[in-house]
């Protein structure tokens, strides 16, 4: 690819070609796209050159179940009968149905859970970390719950019996290909639009992780890494997530 055309990021470029930032970075590790490396890690890319070597290639991704029938309330989820296998949530009234998350998804969640609290538990001792399944409530429309959560020792009132309600300073989802697009798009959003300060995206299938932070009301990247990279936050010095150990699998 010649430099004298136009770049874009892998964010860029999934967002003009309607896919999914994990599906970017394998169509790069995989070689299936145009791309130039401007560092380490640090791709690239012309949106035309891209969309020539897709014009052969059919890309299909899952997606979760909506139910758009009606405008969902707080009290409504509270009335969902519990279903074996999957779990929901309700993003701004629309009801959201999704699988249960596979074994790969809950050995990066309780690996990264271990080392938040770690950390945490040192910079501040009032706050907590999280898991779920535990719903997060942002106004009676939205119901969502993160993989993990952080909530600062100043924000112990939003801690409720049953729920956190309000935004917590940071929320961290764990993409599958059932959600990744949910996560990516919509739960941004809501994110953002909430208020919560730290999004973090982790992807174990396409062993990435991404970093935003809420500046002037939308969402910037302040970190990521991939691989066996290993991740450091500037806004949490001190933290430090060795990707490699986040994706070990052990019967490997």
């Amino acid at each position: 690819m010649s430099y004298d055309k136009e770049l874009i990021t892998a964010q860029a470029l999934a967002a003009a070609l309607n896919l999914s930032v994990e599906t970017i970075w394998r169509y790069t590790r995989e070689k299936k796209i145009p791309y130039v490396e401007l560092g380490k890690k640090q791709y690239r890319y012309n949106l035309e050159d891209v969309v020539k070597a897709l014009s052969t290639s059919s890309v299909r991704e899952k997606t979760v179940e909506y139910n758009s029938d009606k405008k969902y309330t707080y009290e409504d989820y509270l009335q969902l009968p519990e279903e074996p296998g999957y779990r929901f949530e309700i993003l701004e009234g629309t009801l959201v149905k999704e699988p249960s998350p596979n074994v790969m998804h809950q050995r990066v969640s309780r690996r990264l859970q271990r080392i938040l609290e770690d950390y945490f538990w040192q910079i501040d001792s009032k706050s907590e970390i999280f898991d779920a399944p535990l719903d997060v409530t942002f106004g009676n429309i939205t119901v969502v719950q993160p993989d993990l959560l952080y909530v600062a020792g100043e924000q112990t009132t939003i801690v409720k019996k049953t729920r956190i309600d309000g935004a917590p300073k940071l929320a961290v989802e764990i993409l599958s290909p059932s959600t990744s697009r949910k996560d990516r798009m919509q739960k941004r959003q809501i994110y953002q639009k909430a208020g919560v300060q730290h999004y973090w995206l982790v992807s174990p299938e396409d062993k990435t992780f991404e970093c935003f932070v809420l500046r002037d009301g939308f969402y910037a990247v302040a970190a990521q890494g991939m691989d066996d990279e290993v991740l450091e936050h500037p806004n949490f010095p001190g933290l430090s997530v060795p990707l490699k150990e986040l994706w070990r699998d052990p019967s490997a």
